[in-house]
């Protein structure tokens, strides 16, 4: 049985894979847990490590499940290939993916880090620029701006934050 690719429908990666393990197919979908800002509070999302696509293992000898429900699948747009051959891809591969995203998926990348530079969209502050310094409970986050030639210490909403390059 060897790995292939399957490259699904916009933001339809969950889909896919649960339809076709519903099939009885065997699917991978590496995950990373991401800091989001949704309705103006931050949240912790899963998005796909790579968008759009997900890994399918078959069996590609006559015995085995027949490969024709896959592209009517929901969620699915087509499997990945080149010319008429489908995309192989190696164990190796997947086998390190699923050591290196676990740990991905368990802890969250931040969408602010201290430190971060920052530029403050709205409010009295607003256009001004701030450095992070963390977040202060669920809805309010802690920067730095200087006034008078000193730092003070503000709390924002991080909807209203943005991060400056």
């Amino acid at each position: 049985m060897d790995w292939y690719l399957i490259h699904s429908k916009p933001r339809q990666e969950q889909r896919a894979l649960k339809n076709l393990e519903l099939q009885g197919y065997d699917c991978y979908l590496p995950l990373l847990a991401i800091e989001k800002l949704r309705q103006g509070a931050l949240r912790v999302v899963q998005e796909p490590l790579f968008a759009r696509y997900l890994f399918i293992r078959l069996d590609s000898s006559h015995a085995g499940q027949s490969w024709a429900p896959i592209r009517s699948t929901l969620g699915v747009s087509c499997l990945v290939s080149f010319g008429t051959e489908p995309a192989k891809v190696g164990h190796g591969l997947i086998e390190a993916l699923r050591t290196s995203c676990a740990p991905l998926s368990e802890s969250p990348q931040r969408l602010f880090k201290r430190g971060d530079r920052v530029q403050i969209k709205d409010g009295s502050f607003a256009g001004l620029d701030a450095i992070y310094q963390m977040s202060d409970g669920e809805s309010r986050a802690m920067v730095l701006i200087e006034i008078l030639s000193k730092p003070v210490r503000l709390g924002l909403s991080p909807a209203s934050l943005r991060k400056v390059a």
